[in-house]
């Protein structure tokens, strides 16, 4: 895996499944980031192939639901992020995913509850030690590449030094989110301490913070130096980001979207978390539209409200006509 020059998805939460990431991908996205998944969750699950929609499936045993999906199109650009407290366990559930992804990312960065609780995510910011545990003990125990996602330290000298030893662990490269713990998504994100990491650093460092269309590219590589560009918001309001030429219509993407979640068979709770993000950004949940989205209790319903019903019984009529599937 290259990390230089590269357009990444961010990971995102309930929204960076296969059908986004697969968008991304068709708009320019060199690197596309699943969305963080616990260690513990991924334990419980078994592979399989599906050979119905053409995916590998990381499926929890006793419940049946898919925890991760995966596909062959994506098998050289995908990343997966684990959320972890523990070396061995990030190890285990590092080993069952990475014959099936391009990457493992360890999430350092996410502020939420559920993750800090746990002593994930930004919890792992002040505990160097256990940070060096589980990325050398990935390095030492895969041949896939291994990289690790952080945010800023209260200091800009703090987040050099952590970043000086994440290095030291043989990493592949470093995603920095210009934003501390306690800052919220409206605070300006801080490309000059992005700057910094970037200069005491030898390997690839991919920023991420307040890239919301093409020119924050350059503008924030030209600010930090930075290898690479991760995009987050922007990317999930509207996918297209990723072209030079400019975004595609918020309406064209939306509708591309629903159509790669009916053709992937993605979790309708995952599907329509998506179209809300992206319905708020542009307009409001309270108008008809957004009404319509919540109201909708099948894929059949949003094809239905966005005019594709003709391709979703094409699609379901192709999977029956294959494997007897409904």
């Amino acid at each position: 895996m290259d990390y230089n020059n590269k357009l990444v998805l961010a990971p995102m939460v309930r929204v960076g499944t296969l059908p986004l990431r697969l968008l991304a991908a068709q708009y320019g996205a060199d690197i596309t980031y699943g969305e963080e998944i616990i260690d513990h969750k991924i334990l419980k699950c078994e592979r399989r192939v599906n050979e119905l929609i053409g995916t590998t499936d990381f499926v929890e045993k006793g419940t049946e639901g898919v925890v991760f999906r995966t596909c062959d199109q994506e098998r050289n650009r995908v990343v997966f992020q684990i959320g972890t407290s523990d070396a061995v366990r990030a190890l285990s559930a590092a080993q069952l995913v990475a014959k099936d992804v391009a990457a493992i990312d360890v999430n350092m960065g996410c502020p939420k509850s559920f993750s800090v609780h746990g002593g994930m995510g930004s919890a792992l910011l002040s505990k160097p030690d256990l940070i060096h545990d589980i990325l050398t003990t990935l390095r030492r125990n895969l041949s896939t590449p291994v990289t690790c996602k952080i945010r800023l330290l209260k200091s800009p000298n703090d987040t050099v030094e952590l970043a000086r030893r994440i290095e030291k662990t043989g990493v592949s490269a470093l995603a920095v989110h210009g934003r501390k713990v306690p800052d919220r998504p409206r605070d300006p994100a801080k490309w000059s301490e992005i700057a910094d990491i970037v200069s005491a650093l030898s390997i690839p460092v991919i920023a991420n913070g307040d890239v919301f269309e093409y020119n924050d590219i350059q503008r924030i590589k030209s600010a930090t130096g930075a290898a690479s560009v991760m995009v987050a918001r922007g990317a999930l309001w509207n996918a297209s980001v990723f072209l030079p030429e400019g975004e595609l219509p918020y309406e064209d993407v939306k509708r591309e979207y629903l159509r790669k979640c009916i053709l992937w068979d993605n979790d309708l709770k995952s599907t329509k978390q998506t179209i809300k993000e992206m319905i708020m950004h542009y307009s409001c949940l309270e108008f008809p539209e957004g009404k319509a989205v919540n109201k909708s209790e099948s894929m059949a319903d949003l094809a239905e409200l966005y005019g594709q019903e003709e391709y979703y019984q094409f699609v379901c009529k192709t999977r029956f006509d294959v494997d007897g599937y409904r």
